[in-house]
């Protein structure tokens, strides 16, 4: 910073020299009114601000299903228990909107709080600025909580701020538990894909590291995604859909009798036990007649599971998929599906699960998903698949993941923040 400040007046000193005495003396007084300035800690701090956070990034390649970040956990917990024993942290109002270039009061409580976690170096100081070490400080806290790194303080932010340090550390504790019967169980292997269901997110693992990582959308709180263990041993390209009962129950029924023309109007026949097609129109759907058939919706862009099918055996008939709606991956809550799991980017995560599979890279599954024939693949080494509940976990450096218990499985009623909003 001390190198930047010098080459700023350096440069400003060689314009000067070239100017006559006077003019000399108007840029000297220009440099002296930026170094007054209240807002000159926005651009002369940034430079320690960008390297305070690149000490202690909070992205890593370590899975967040392993026996290193169980003892990575085990050392946050000793952390966060230092931090309720001396008071924990301040309540951030959350009436104001802060952000970069705001001086508030609040801001100062805010510092506190993000000190306190770890997010901000105690070199930044206290000041009712909201300046760019505590920009920088925000969006880590904002991202170790999979929240949208803007530096702005919303309501996600807020409620994600005033847990309690108690709350918190009895959620480490509580996914320590979860941690330690997974990695003890000695099921996992080199090779495997991870769902983590509160995150909504997915990694694909290998040799003890992550080597993709994709979004997901998984269950709503009514619907939710199961926890389980089995082995991807199918990839279905251009796959047919068929409606599990729970869908042609809640959603499918209620539509018809809405739209009569649903059905057709999105690809879904109508199949009798014996096989045959059946008239939608002969169907009674003031009652539940219609959960004795079979609802198939044909391969093709509406489809429900758009390109690809993700297939394991499991007892709950749930899979990963690829999806038409690729909106929701933006959003910040993905829980919108009826139990199965969404892939954004699905196509890198088959080709890498086909990997040894022979006479099925990427050209070729791309090629075969243009014609639109429905294609079945069996996994050559079928992979294994975890889908987990992970809520807080540590990759180490002192970062500590928190997210939403959107299934509210973690026992504190604050921590499911997406319900109370």
């Amino acid at each position: 910073m001390k190198a930047s400040r010098r080459v700023f007046l350096s440069g400003a000193g060689a314009a000067a020299a070239a100017t006559a005495l006077t003019g000399a003396a108007s840029a000297q007084n220009v440099i002296d009114a930026i170094l007054a300035s209240p807002r000159r800690g926005a651009w002369n701090d940034q430079f320690d601000a960008q390297v305070s956070a690149s000490a202690t990034r909070v992205t890593s390649n370590m899975p967040v299903l392993s026996a290193e970040t169980a003892s990575f956990v085990e050392r946050a917990i000793a952390d966060y228990s230092q931090i309720v024993a001396n008071g924990g942290w301040p309540a951030v109002p959350s009436t104001k909107k802060l952000q970069i270039g705001v001086i508030d009061p609040d801001v100062e409580i805010l510092r506190r709080r993000l000190m306190i976690s770890g997010d901000l170096s105690p070199r930044a100081g206290m000041s009712p600025a909201f300046d760019s070490y505590v920009d920088a400080a925000l969006k880590r806290f904002q991202t170790r909580h999979g929240l949208p790194a803007d530096g702005t303080t919303g309501r996600y932010t807020y409620s994600a701020l005033n847990v309690s340090a108690p709350v918190r550390l009895g959620q480490l504790q509580t996914n320590l538990g979860r941690l330690r019967q997974m990695v003890s169980s000695g099921t996992l292997e080199q090779r495997y894909v991870m769902v983590n269901i509160p995150g909504a997110e997915i990694e694909a693992v290998e040799n003890g590291r992550v080597v993709l990582r994709h979004t997901a959308i998984v269950g709503k709180v009514d619907r939710q995604t199961p926890i389980l263990s089995s082995r991807i041993h199918q990839i279905i390209l251009n796959p047919y859909w068929n409606a599990p009962v729970s869908i042609v129950r809640r959603d499918i029924i209620p539509l018809m009798r809405e739209n009569p023309n649903y059905l057709r109007d999105n690809n879904i026949r109508m199949i009798a036990p014996d096989g045959r097609e059946v008239d939608p129109l002969t169907v009674d759907w003031s009652t539940e007649e219609a959960t004795r058939y079979r609802f198939r919706q044909d391969p093709g862009r509406i489809n429900a599971m758009a390109s690809v099918k993700i297939d394991f055996h499991n007892e709950h008939a749930v899979y990963m998929h690829d999806t038409p709606q690729q909106n929701l991956f933006r959003d910040q809550e993905r829980f919108h599906s009826s139990g199965c799991v969404r892939v954004q980017n699905v196509r890198d995560l088959v080709t890498w699960i086909l990997r040894n599979t022979p006479n099925w890279d990427r050209r070729t599954i791309e090629h075969t998903i243009q014609t639109k024939e429905d294609v079945r693949i069996p996994v050559a080494d079928p992979v294994p698949v975890h889908f987990v509940y992970f809520s807080a976990w540590s990759t180490g450096d002192g970062v500590v993941h928190f997210r939403d218990d959107i299934y509210g499985m973690d026992g504190a009623a604050e921590l499911q923040i997406s319900t109370a909003l």
